[in-house]
């Protein structure tokens, strides 16, 4: 609170110095900049959650002229209920997951995965509405090659409708056979729906768009760049990473449509992933989620009257729960998923991502697990597609090495997948990665296997991995350049951004 005082009492003498040498029309403009500020000041303490969160934006705000405040109304918002139209589209919403769970025939399936992920089970389903379900076949694709080859026999294989949900989608090789086969299929009845993130999918031409849209494709950005909104509404994405075949196979992941996935880039060389093909009772959440994303970009409401896909038929035996969540939820349902994950672990817990830029909470529990004797490895990529990205991941090493917590860096290429697996019995796979930026600001899919095949396959691929990787040493890291740190410490400030 000192700090805080004397941050606005230096403000005003600041005010006041320059004011006795400024032009009326600057005094009127240096009040309005100091009423701006008063009032996000007044907004940070009546609806902040976060103390140190909290004293951060305020030393901000007053410490950087303009920049602070465009700052803060980038990312420092919470998104939640900040006009009539979010109000509607929650009330629509909800109205819509009511009515879903009402005629919903699932079953209570919370002991299904035995009283050891009770807890975590009753978790998801409180902040999603989502159980977990046994009618489920599950398949792991590892890489490019694999993903694209299962996802377009499927989509050979549609006969209804064709729903795609993607953070990044990039022309190329991938983006031509989708728009050729999204034609022919168009032309025998299947009705295609697009989303892309205005952000992530920047660099995909109007041309293309247009050539969707006139082959009878439905075609949406999320968030598209507007003048007027901008500001507002930039920091928060759609990374989610959704297709859906005739409600009967669906396909989640790592993932995006680009042909880095099978060529590699000359930066960062061949990009390492996971992603999943589900079909069973997990696909009608997963394009529960999807119709709700779909109803967010066109308005229309009349998406939530669209029909479900059954879950009579019985394709396979592996437990699923989907988990999602966004900045617009209270609380945060992949960062507490993570959290109770990762307390959850009694012998390991083996996590492979290319974002760990945990936080307080998952640090906190990362390092509690290690010192609680829990095996702790994080597989990252050596390689990082953002020098910020690089240093505030480093940023966190020097915490959990002394923790006990076991680093290796993955070498070749660019490692981008998102998996979690704990002792033989669960595993998350999905969109989200280990960082405050998927627990706050984007919006989010993973889903989590209760299966001890699934397990046992991750656990293995990822010991193949390790393999031959030197994991880092205290000792030693502890000695790198002053440099380092310096550059580890300057990208921590910003890793909310990342």
């Amino acid at each position: 609170m000192t700090c805080i005082i004397m941050g606005i009492a230096m403000f005003c003498v600041f005010l006041i110095l320059i004011l006795k040498n400024l032009e009326m029309y600057w005094i009127i403009a240096l009040i309005l900049y100091m009423l701006i500020a008063i009032g996000m000041v007044i907004s940070l303490l009546v609806n902040g959650i976060k103390p140190a969160k909290t004293l951060a934006w305020l030393l901000t705000i007053f410490t950087i002229p303009i920049g602070g405040i465009l700052l803060y109304w980038m990312i420092g918002r919470n998104r939640r209920k900040y006009s009539w139209r979010e109000i509607q589209e929650d009330a629509a919403i909800s109205k819509y997951l009511h009515k879903v769970r009402q005629n919903s025939s699932q079953e209570d399936y919370s002991e299904i995965a035995t009283n050891r992920f009770t807890k975590l089970i009753h978790l998801i389903e409180k902040s999603t509405g989502f159980k977990p379900t046994d009618n489920n076949e599950v398949t792991l694709l590892k890489n490019g090659k694999a993903t694209f080859d299962a996802i377009f026999e499927a989509l050979e294989a549609a006969d209804k409708y064709i729903y795609l949900l993607y953070y990044i989608f990039e022309e190329g090789e991938l983006a031509e056979r989708l728009i050729e086969l999204f034609e022919k299929k168009i032309k025998k009845g299947v009705k295609v729906k697009i989303i892309y993130d205005g952000v992530g999918s920047y660099s995909l031409s109007k041309k293309y768009i247009a050539r969707l849209k006139s082959v009878g494709a439905e075609v949406y950005p999320f968030l598209p760049f507007k003048f007027g909104r901008f500001l507002a509404s930039i920091n928060y994405r759609n990374h989610r990473k959704i297709i859906i075949v005739d409600g009967k196979v669906a396909f989640t992941g790592g993932i995006n449509i680009s042909d880095k996935y099978l060529k590699g880039d000359l930066v960062l060389g061949k990009w390492h992933d996971m992603h999943l093909q589900l079909k069973g009772a997990s696909v009608f959440d997963l394009q529960i989620v999807f119709t709700i994303d779909w109803f967010l970009v066109s308005g229309n409401e009349s998406v939530f009257d669209n029909e479900l896909p059954s879950l009579k038929k019985k394709v396979g035996n592996q437990v699923v729960q989907i988990v999602y969540g966004g900045p617009d939820d209270y609380f945060s349902p992949i960062g507490q998923t993570y959290f109770a994950l990762i307390n959850n672990a009694q012998k390991y817990i083996y996590i492979t991502n290319p974002y760990v830029i945990p936080g307080t909470a998952i640090l906190k529990a990362l390092e509690v697990a290690a010192n609680s004797g829990v095996d702790v490895r994080l597989l990252v990529s050596a390689k990082a597609d953002s020098v910020l990205v690089k240093w505030s991941v480093r940023s966190y090493f020097e915490s959990f090495l002394v923790a006990g917590v076991k680093i290796y860096q993955y070498p070749d290429g660019f490692l981008h997948s998102k998996i979690i697996v704990s002792d033989d019995r669960v595993a998350s796979i999905g969109t989200a990665n280990l960082d405050i930026r998927s627990y706050e600001q984007n919006y989010e899919v993973n889903a989590m296997v209760y299966d001890s095949r699934t397990a046992h396959i991750l656990k293995e691929d990822f010991l193949t991995e390790i393999e031959q990787i030197i994991p880092l040493h205290y000792d030693a890291f502890k000695k790198r350049p002053y440099l380092d740190k310096l550059k580890e410490g300057f990208a921590k400030i910003f890793s909310p951004l990342l």
